[in-house]
């Protein structure tokens, strides 16, 4: 594979419960594409993921979020599953460290429920996005334009709906992450005021 992310430094933001296959995947693209990748958490030590009904996999936490800095970083993962967003969206060091990406203008890449955490930094009003079917509305509500297609980009930010669109999502993140700064990131900031 073309090393196009040589280089560059990407954060994968988790904690228990994520997809397994929503890391792993990923990941291992954009470590073949040449990126260094990290796993940020405030989980201490190891995080493990979730396949189906079980927990499947731990992993190393490689940079503890309480020290994770945005401006560290190229690019953004945020995979999914139920459990790992739905605590990183009520974790504030997490909604900051996302926004420091937005406020770069550096690209994101959400998968599934990923785009839960999104919700909460209030960084997806007027973008076009897709997800997992059943938090279309959680979108939709906090004003992104949602559509259900197996990948969406709009200027830098890439999501996708579930682990089948895994490969066209790899495509279109490494392709964003290769470009670099966006423009469009900031478009429309909106913070959930706690």
């Amino acid at each position: 594979m073309e090393q196009t992310l040589s280089g560059k430094r990407i954060a994968i933001l988790v904690t228990d419960g994520f997809r397994l296959e929503e890391l792993t995947e990923p990941r291992k693209a954009l470590d073949e594409a040449g990126a260094r990748t990290d796993i940020v958490s405030p989980a201490k030590g190891k995080v493990k993921g979730w396949k189906d009904t079980e927990w499947k996999g731990e992993f190393p936490v490689d940079v503890p979020l309480e020290s994770a800095e945005a401006s560290e970083y190229d690019g953004l993962l945020l995979p999914g599953g139920v459990m790992s967003p739905d605590k990183l969206r009520r974790n504030e060091k997490a909604l900051e460290f996302v926004r420091g990406f937005f406020h770069a203008d550096k690209p994101v890449a959400a998968i599934c429920h990923g785009p839960w955490t999104l919700i909460d930094a209030g960084v997806v009003k007027g973008r076009r996005m897709t997800s997992y079917e059943s938090i279309q509305t959680d979108l939709k509500n906090a004003g992104a334009i949602w559509s259900d297609e197996e990948v969406v980009v709009d200027n830098g930010l890439v999501t996708s709906r579930k682990p089948s669109d895994i490969p066209a999502f790899n495509r279109k993140m490494i392709e964003e992450f290769a470009e670099g700064i966006h423009g469009g990131q900031k478009r429309q900031p909106v913070f959930v005021s706690r």
